[in-house]
């Protein structure tokens, strides 16, 4: 492919925006230029057939029969357009522009019509031709060749040398064209452009990793695939996906389904689909949370790009009140993540989706998502995001996570992962998560786009999907060698078991000490504390306590007898209850390692000020974790096992983690000396 093709197109696609300085605002170029490339492309794709198409429209213009069926076949597509217009005539007869266009427009079939409404088309229409500027707008897009091949003045298809028509414009290059459009529109609205897309390498890194493991039965005759995206985009990932499957397999059948919420970015899957012979039907528009437009839907391969870090407020009571309604029969019945980013819904959403396995083995789904670094720690022990990794963990279907390079992407420049999940592993892998250190795998692009300032070449993915791949197939052989630990060519796989990544959360308690005395500051504490002034006057309590001021005990029960014999010579009643006790020991007591040790009904009385806690692998004994961890240094902790809770995360940079020691002091001490030579030596020369 040309990889300069798409900007070429771009560029003379977004030269349209010369026109509308002045009458629209930068913000909105992207209103104008989004819809009218699309169009330009149905029309590109529609022209060898619009005399056929004509044809059937006018055999069936005085008949009572939907001739809809008819429409398409003859179209040879999914949508048609029964107008004798073109955008080139249209931009010949600038009085009549609006009027013909219009007409053209609305002689779409509705699936390509609904798509151009989400452009608000007919307002644009309307507002180029209040501006004078419609009919150049359309002569500028009747310029633009975007025909998907090429063709002689018969309408005959043109061959290259290998027998193949010869391309102008794939539909791998028209959707690098709608994503670079889409990039600089997203710019001039200071909107975030990376939300839209994914870039292209990273997409075909997640299909491979996806795809890879069932190349051999993709290749068996008569083979059929259903992949789905609930966060679509622009539908790179549904053609990556399809190109991959069928470049294995011409013969099989690859059906796409997707999801997406932004209106341009659905209407450019849409029409992709139209283009490309999908059923345009199968992508939904909406939120995939709280409108599923695929319920009850299975399929075969699942992957997705969903948006890093992004809310769920919006959706908040749709998603709590199926996962209060529906439990473990719904979506979201693992647990919910914190509604500041619904990654680990999204997963939930597609895990859903998997297709069941069998009692033959026969069926199930594989997965690929990425994400930044948040779903695999984030949230301690028993939070929502820790139940949904605990219950992804416990089914076994977290095949594996790569760690991929920072600034891949438009719109940050942190680290992310694709996770890759299955619910039909080999046995031998059962029980088993993959980690592959992808991070080191990447070039400079010579031309920052955003933040992505790294991208993958072929041989970067090539090299880290032969690295997963054999991960998995090696896993037998170290399986049974009694190897537990991968054979690591390359220094970056490490296999784990589900289990090494839970834990337990225990609550390590130390005794409160108190010694106890009676200060000016005892005294303030003692007026101002509301339950003593519930329970007697605080002021006169207070100042049966002064003469005290100045002594202290080491034992509560010396400390009370004195001050009772303080209050009771005032005049005072003692008071009694639980609160006035508490609130006066607080006044009266001080903290002190040598002090007395408190009890409540015979038991130690932990120190809220001293509580630890500590995260103890699933398989460890913790007391047996207390006596060589902690009891060494502090003797007189203990475990409040009640408190325990069992947590998942999954520490991906810790467990490649490499030390490098500091650099030695004298080499350091060097170098300041030779920049302090450099430093003198300029201003040096400065003062001459």
């Amino acid at each position: 492919m040309n990889s300069s093709k798409h900007t070429e197109l771009a560029n003379h696609a977004w030269s349209v925006a010369d026109l509308l300085r002045g009458d629209y605002k930068q913000s909105d170029y992207g209103k104008v230029i989004l819809p009218f490339t699309v169009l330009r492309r149905l029309e590109c794709v529609l022209a060898p057939t619009k005399d056929k198409v004509l044809e059937v429209a006018a055999r069936f213009q005085d008949q009572d029969i939907n001739p809809d069926r008819f429409l398409r076949k003859a179209s040879g597509h999914s949508f048609y357009n029964t107008s004798s217009y073109t955008l080139k005539a249209i931009a010949g007869d600038a009085s009549h522009a609006a009027k013909y266009l219009n007409e053209y427009y609305g002689a779409f079939s509705p699936n390509a019509r609904e798509v151009l409404e989400r452009y608000d088309f007919a307002q644009q229409i309307k507002r180029l031709d209040a501006a004078d500027l419609l009919y150049q707008v359309v002569g500028r897009f009747a310029d633009l060749d975007l025909r998907p091949v090429k063709r002689d003045e018969d309408g005959n298809l043109v061959l290259g040398e290998d027998g193949k028509p010869v391309e102008i414009v794939t539909n791998h290059q028209m959707g690098y064209t709608f994503e670079e459009l889409i990039r600089r529109f997203a710019e001039q609205s200071n909107e975030t452009a990376g939300e839209h897309f994914t870039p292209r390498e990273v997409i075909r890194l997640m299909v491979n990793l996806l795809v890879a493991p069932d190349s051999d039965a993709l290749a068996l005759p008569g083979t059929v695939r259903t992949v789905m995206d609930p966060a679509c985009g622009t539908g790179g990932m549904l053609s990556a996906a399809e190109e991959h499957i069928t470049a294995l397999n011409p013969d099989a059948t690859v059906k796409v389904f997707g999801q997406e919420l932004n209106g341009e970015s659905w209407a450019i899957c849409r029409s992709d689909m139209m283009i490309k012979g999908q059923d345009p039907e199968n992508i939904k528009f909406g939120n995939s949370f709280s409108d599923d437009g695929h319920a009850g839907a299975t399929f075969d391969y699942l992957l997705a790009n969903p948006p890093f870090g992004v809310e769920w407020k919006k959706v908040k009571d749709a998603v709590e009140g199926e996962h209060e309604r529906l439990g473990e029969s719904g979506r979201f019945g693992a647990g919910l993540p914190r509604i500041n980013d619904g990654s680990l819904l999204f997963l939930q959403h597609m895990i859903s989706k998997m297709k069941p396995v069998d009692a033959s083995g026969s069926g199930g789904s594989r997965i690929a998502i990425v994400f930044n670094g948040s779903p695999l720690f984030t949230g301690a022990a028993e939070s929502g995001e820790s139940r949904i990794r605990q219950w992804i963990l416990e089914n076994d279907w977290l095949e594996g996570i790569v760690a991929l390079p920072d600034q891949l992407f438009y719109n940050t420049g942190i680290s992310t992962y694709v996770w890759v999940l299955s619910n039909r592993k080999a046995r031998d892998r059962s029980g088993k998560v993959v980690l592959l250190d992808a991070r080191d795998y990447w070039s400079k692009m010579r031309k920052s786009l955003g933040n992505k300032r790294k991208e993958l070449g072929e041989q970067h993915i090539s090299e880290i999907t032969r690295l997963y791949t054999e991960a998995l197939a090696v896993l037998d052989a170290a399986e049974k060698d009694g190897g537990h630990d991968l054979a690591d060519r390359a220094g970056k796989i490490k296999v784990f078991r589900n289990e090494d990544f839970g834990y337990r959360r225990i609550t390590v308690e130390r005794p409160l000490k108190l010694r106890f005395e009676v200060t000016e500051e005892t005294m303030a504490t003692v007026t101002a504390s509301k339950p003593i002034a519930r329970a007697t006057d605080a002021e006169a309590f207070a100042a049966a306590l002064r003469p005290l001021v100045g002594k202290s005990w080491t034992a509560k029960s010396d400390a009370w007898i004195a001050l009772k014999d303080a209050v009771v010579a005032a005049g005072l009643m003692w008071p009694a209850g639980a609160p006035f006790s508490k609130a006066l020991r607080e006044a009266v007591g001080v903290r002190d390692p040598k002090g007395e040790v408190q009890h409540i009904k015979g038991e130690s009385e932990p120190d809220p000020d001293l509580r630890d806690y500590e995260n103890v692998p699933l398989e460890e004994d913790v007391d047996e974790y207390l006596r060589r961890e902690v009891l060494p240094h502090v003797p007189d902790a203990w475990i409040d096992h009640g408190k325990t809770k069992v947590g998942y995360e999954i520490p991906f940079t810790r467990h490649f983690y490499v030390y490098k020691p500091p650099r030695a002091l004298a080499k350091i001490d060097a170098e300041l000396k030779s920049l302090e030579i450099e430093i003198q030596a300029l201003l040096g020369e400065v003062t001459k």
